[in-house]
């Protein structure tokens, strides 16, 4: 297994696999290519179709049109438009998107297994992970690789954010599922995302809608696109705010998302992405679990002195650099992130002949944050620059209908960042600078991968990828006294060498049903933010980290059971190395992360579709993950004592072991009422420890949504189609727990026995609640 995992393999390895990645295109390049690989080796796991898509057409693995401007035909798909063997789930419109009002992208996803979320730090931001491989982060997505329209929206040094994801700017959600990183490259230890966003010739014209419901929620969006010879464009814009259902939650951001395409000839295709968010959110208090109980929602909580019971306060020192603190609650404090977003990106595909099509994409990404909340205030620019080229050659190799696929890619972040203590009253005030971050973090690497059909029902998949990352910089932390201030300096240059083979196996002996088998790997580098926060929460030196590496097995069937119902299952056991563990060691303070050095994840994913009778329509998307260590000893200190604790066996904190949501609808099909129909929704989620020994656990929750909504044309109007809908949320108003920071073990001082449930039930810093029964409706024109 060691000579199998991402990262073991040496130099030799790397030059063998750079011979392989050079080879693939020249083999299927070769004169004896002439016929394009036949339709049936395209699998696809679970699709739910959207508005945008013909019924069925996603299903079938029969869309031909790429990202951007549909090429002619002849032309080669984006490797990511339903890759062979992968474990797929398409998430579009229609029950999702189109007819609700889909306040955040967590109400989107959810229709796919294997998917967790946790409400991030304000707004509409939320933290997704895939497999439960990110499930204990509650600020920032990482362990998986995020894509718009092929172009990557995840930065170099792995970070996601989902502020500027307007769900009604998409058509269709592709969620990948398993270790990624022959595909994906750094960072996709548990899989991908890859949005889609309308084209012009999906939107035809341009719409106008608004959504208004609880808590001060406002939203007005707009979207125009249309095809003029060889110019497509589609534009999405949208406004949205809203007071929050918690003491200092209340948000206001604004996002543009642009598509557009030039097709001067049939073999020459120019794409152009734009996509700029900007976000002012006030940050509420993270509570304990049993301040949670008394006072959810964090309400009354203007003033520390008037506060009602279970407030949460943060002691900031009262000069902003030493001394005594003084408790603030979160509106006291001006607790809040001001934050934007600038994606200007670039693509060139040009058809070498009826079966080669080479792409080159250049993109610029700037991420600028302003964020004090909590005792630290952080802020940053990180400018990052994306290049890559690749290959697709559709064939036979060996007289076998084959696809071959080569890339080359290299990423650059350039950060610049400081943390500030933060001083209580007056607004956002600063206090003394304790850290101060400069550092440039790079990936270079190459994929390959061939699809063969070995067979008529009988496809195989072998990839590979090989990439170096580097991280060099520094940290220069500050220490301010009555007699002055210090500082102290921790470096870093760290190289990283990781590859990453796949194998799969696909055995579709008709339509209607197909078996997989995969193999794959997955690696994912530490970023430099955590190389330089220290176990004490504070700006340091944490620069050993090791990368992440997974090694995963899927076994999975697809199958449409009789007509109308669609089934999906997968297996998957998954080995982790040296896996990253985030947690907070105490309220207000930064979260560090360290390698426990093994760790098993295994599970099964049921997903299914079922149109039962004509309108009626059920959704089902299930998962069990069971997460354990099985090597990991930790050590805690306090005071002069220090005592260590083996953890294997244990449950890793922030996994769910189980996660359902069910949906049963009815559409009206036909008759003076088509158009009009609504679904009733159940999503539940079992409960799940926040600390690595397994002491304190977190309840699990069930709660019931209800929709109605209603689309028809206007045929007399002004308007081509109107689109009326409204949403009732947690519907049995049920208090639980949306966000839970894993939290720290700690011993008692002065007998070195670690402390109980009682202590950790006690710690503030950990739970956001999950939003109360809440309205939303909406209305949208199209012209």
């Amino acid at each position: 297994m060691p000579s199998f995992m991402p990262g073991a393999a040496g130099p030799v390895a790397a030059r063998r696999a750079a011979v392989l990645l050079a080879a693939t295109p020249l083999v299927l390049a070769s004169p004896v290519a002439a016929q394009p690989a036949a339709d049936s080796v395209t699998l696809e796991e679970l699709a739910v179709t959207g508005e945008d898509t013909p019924k069925g057409q996603v299903a079938d693995g029969t869309d031909t049109a790429s990202f951007g401007v549909a090429g002619p035909p002849g032309a080669a798909l984006l490797v990511i438009e339903r890759p062979v063997g992968q474990v797929v789930t398409a998430v579009g419109r229609e029950g999702t998107i189109a007819d609700r009002p889909a306040t955040s992208i967590g109400t989107v996803l959810l229709d796919s297994p294997g998917v967790t979320l946790r409400q991030g730090n304000g707004g509409r931001d939320v933290v997704i992970s895939i497999r439960g491989n990110n499930a204990r982060a509650t600020g920032v997505t990482r362990n998986m690789v995020v894509l718009e329209d092929g172009f990557p929206v995840t930065q170099p040094d792995g970070a996601s954010r989902f502020d500027l994801v307007d769900p009604r700017a998409y058509s269709r959600i592709d969620v990948f599922r398993g270790p990624q990183s022959a595909l994906f490259g750094n960072y996709a230890t548990s899989g991908a995302l890859a949005f889609r966003t309308r084209t012009g010739r999906d939107i035809n014209g341009y719409e106008i809608g608004v959504d208004a419901g609880s808590f001060g929620y406002l939203s007005h969006f707009f979207t125009v696109g249309g095809v003029s010879g060889p110019f497509e464009i589609g534009l999405f814009a949208s406004d949205v705010r809203a007071n929050g259902y918690q003491d200092s939650s209340s948000y206001d951001t604004q996002t543009v998302n642009l598509l557009a395409s030039y097709t001067p000839t049939p073999d020459n295709r120019f794409t152009l992405k734009v996509i700029n968010n900007d976000v002012t959110a006030n940050i509420p208090a993270r509570g304990s679990l049993d301040q949670f109980r008394i006072n959810p929602y964090q309400r009354g909580c203007d003033a520390a002195a008037t506060a009602a019971p279970g407030c949460t306060t943060f002691g900031l020192l009262a000069n902003g650099a030493f001394g005594p603190r003084v408790p603030v609650t979160a509106t006291e404090g001006a607790f809040r992130r001001n934050d934007r977003r600038t994606i200007i990106a670039g693509r060139w595909e040009h058809d070498i002949d009826a079966q080669t099509t080479w792409r080159v994409q250049v993109g610029f990404d700037e991420r600028n944050y302003n964020q004090p909340f909590y005792t630290t205030a952080g802020r940053g620019s990180l400018p990052s620059y994306f290049v890559q080229t690749d290959l697709t050659r559709r064939g036979e190799l060996l007289g076998l209908p084959a696809v071959g696929y080569v890339a080359l890619a290299f990423s650059t972040v350039d950060i610049t960042a400081s943390v500030f203590n933060r001083a209580p009253y007056g607004g956002a005030r600063l206090g003394a600078l304790i850290g101060l971050q400069d550092a440039v973090q790079s990936n270079l690497g190459g994929r390959g991968r061939l699809e063969i059909e070995l067979a008529p029902h009988w496809t195989a998949i072998a990839g590979l990828g090989g990439e170096e990352s580097s991280i060099t910089g520094r940290n220069r932390t500050f220490a301010t006294s009555a007699v002055g201030t210090t500082s102290t300096l921790a470096t870093a240059d760290r190289r990283f060498l990781n590859l990453a083979p796949e194998l799969a196996l696909v055995y579709r002996p008709e339509p209607d049903w197909a078996l997989r088998g995969r193999v794959a790997t997955g690696y994912a580098t530490p970023s430099f933010s955590s190389l330089f926060v220290n176990a004490t929460g504070l700006p340091g030196n944490n620069a050993d980290l090791k990368t992440q590496e997974t090694l995963g097995f899927d076994l999975g069937a697809d199958v449409i059971l009789f007509e109308g119902l669609r089934l999906s299952v997968t297996g998957f056991y998954e080995f982790f190395r040296n896996e990253f563990v985030t947690q907070s060691p105490g309220a207000g303070l930064l979260n560090y992360t360290f390698n426990a050095p093994a760790s098993e994840h295994r599970g099964i994913e049921v997903g299914a579709e079922w149109s039962f009778a004509p309108g009626r329509r059920g959704v089902l998307a299930y998962t069990y993950d069971d997460q354990v260590h099985t090597d990991y000893v930790e050590q805690i200190s306090a005071g002069s004592l220090t005592a260590r604790f083996d953890r294997a066996g244990h449950r890793i904190p922030g996994v769910p072991a189980h996660q359902f949501l069910a949906r049963v609808g009815y559409d009206v099909p036909a008759g003076p009422l088509a158009g009009l129909g609504g679904f009733a929704e159940v999503v539940a989620q079992d409960g799940y420890f926040v600390d690595n020994a397994n002491l304190l656990n977190v309840p699990g929750f069930a709660i019931l949504n209800l929709n109605i909504h209603y689309s028809a044309p206007l045929p007399n109007g002004y308007a081509r189609r109107i689109d009326l809908y409204g949403e009732l949320r947690n519907v049995l108003d049920t208090a639980y727990v949306g966000s839970a920071n894993p939290l720290a073990n700690t011993i008692n001082a002065a007998t070195g026995a670690q402390n109980g449930r009682a202590v950790l039930a006690g710690t503030t810093g950990s739970i956001f609640a999950g939003p109360p029964r809440t309205f939303v409706a909406g209305m949208k024109l199209s012209f």
